[in-house]
């Protein structure tokens, strides 16, 4: 059942009289629109049934402020309840001191290898006899523990052969216990879908195709970033469209496409938000092959050709200059705005994550340039000794 803000402020007084009304985060709170998210997500409520649930802007507001000032769900949690300005920007009127709700968190997916996938089928599977308490044969509790052993430090050339025996002797042991639990839980199972996945992480190896990375994200993709520091990235790939004053136009989430084949859903998200196209888009070396896209010009970095003037020269030059200023931003949304580790669940978690770190990253900079300007003005009243006190 919905649950809606309450509009109307307390008797006596209301958290915002006790605030600073300069303050960015309270001046953004009335600038967005919150009955957008109301109007977007009221139909996913029972109206008439059911634990009432917690205010739409209250949830959406929360997301924001995590990815706004980089915080995991339970230091947001932890500090709305203590931070007013917090509770204001989520729709509140009077100060609550407590928790709103339990927070919750997915696990971010590790470095992944055989060996890791394979010792954790064998603990899903124990742990799925554990709880059906289902017959098994053998537990392999000493065999594992030696297994174990043998596979670390498997950089050293004396234990690489006997790390890699053990890599083989453990994917020989991981598939027992699956068949064996199989034929126990018989067909139609609600384990099925999992038992299909520990079966396709012990067929794979090193040059397989289509991999699986992640038993709890089969959906993550190995992407190839052909740099020394880091080769390569598990997630999904990501496109972003920034305008020349730094403001993110657009924000689209693919598996592993080519980076030419992701320039034509972006061009039609920003069309949709914007309500009108753009006329030239600077990308990068890896865009190769599309010139022209509904309208778009696309311009690729290259030797500037011979027919060009001094003038387009020096354009064109300054328009690709500008474009390598989205390197900055995309590091500013890894580091700063979590996207570069995603703590949603599936492919619409991913979708979602870069959402939000880009809308976080559009609030940061209009909360900045908001600051600046009340600074700009302040001086100027200032100089002209106009008293602060009758202007805010």
């Amino acid at each position: 059942m919905i649950n809606t803000t309450p509009s109307s402020p307390s008797l006596f007084s209301s958290l915002g009289d006790l605030l600073n009304r300069q303050y960015p985060l309270h001046k953004l709170s009335h600038k967005i629109n919150w009955s957008v998210f109301e109007e977007s997500f009221i139909s996913l409520y029972c109206p008439d049934n059911g634990r009432p649930a917690k205010p739409i802007r209250l949830m959406c507001g929360l997301l924001i402020l995590k990815h706004l000032r980089n915080l995991s769900d339970e230091s947001v949690v932890e500090q709305w309840s203590e931070n007013a300005y917090f509770q204001y920007f989520c729709g509140m009127h009077e100060f609550v001191p407590s928790f709103p709700f339990n927070s919750s968190e997915q696990n971010n997916i590790t470095y992944p290898t055989d060996a890791k996938l394979h010792k954790k089928i064998v603990g899903k599977v124990f742990k799925i006899v554990k709880e059906l308490n289902l017959p098994i044969r053998q537990s392999y509790t000493f065999v594992l523990k030696s297994i174990y052993r043998d596979q670390r430090f498997r950089n050293h050339p004396k234990n690489r052969t006997k790390a890699l025996k053990a890599d083989k002797r453990l994917r020989t042991i991981a598939g027992r216990p699956v068949r064996e639990l199989k034929r126990n839980l018989g067909d139609n199972s609600p384990y099925d879908e999992l038992l299909s996945i520990f079966e396709k992480i012990l067929l794979q190896r090193r040059n397989s195709s289509h991999k699986i990375y992640s038993i709890h994200e089969p959906d993550v993709q190995c992407i190839s970033k052909g740099k020394e520091h880091k080769k390569y990235e598990f997630g999904n790939k990501v496109s972003i469209i920034r305008s020349a004053t730094s403001v993110i136009l657009g924000a689209s989430s693919f598996r592993n496409e080519y980076d030419g084949h992701t320039i034509e859903k972006n061009l039609e998200q920003v069309h949709r938000l914007r309500g009108k196209s753009i006329r030239r888009l600077a990308g990068d070396r890896g865009y190769r092959g599309r010139k022209e896209i509904n309208g778009t010009q696309i311009l690729i970095p290259d030797a500037p050709k011979t027919k060009d003037t001094y003038y387009q020269r020096k354009k064109k030059h300054k328009l690709f200059c500008k474009r390598a200023g989205i390197e900055p931003t995309i590091g500013h949304l890894k580091t700063d705005y979590r996207l570069g580790r995603n703590f949603y669940k599936g492919v619409l978690g991913d979708a979602i994550n870069l959402m939000l770190a880009a809308a976080a990253y559009n609030f940061k900079r209009a909360m900045r340039v908001l600051w600046l300007l009340l600074k700009k003005i302040s001086e100027t009243l200032v100089i002209r000794n106009v008293s602060l006190k009758y202007i805010f």
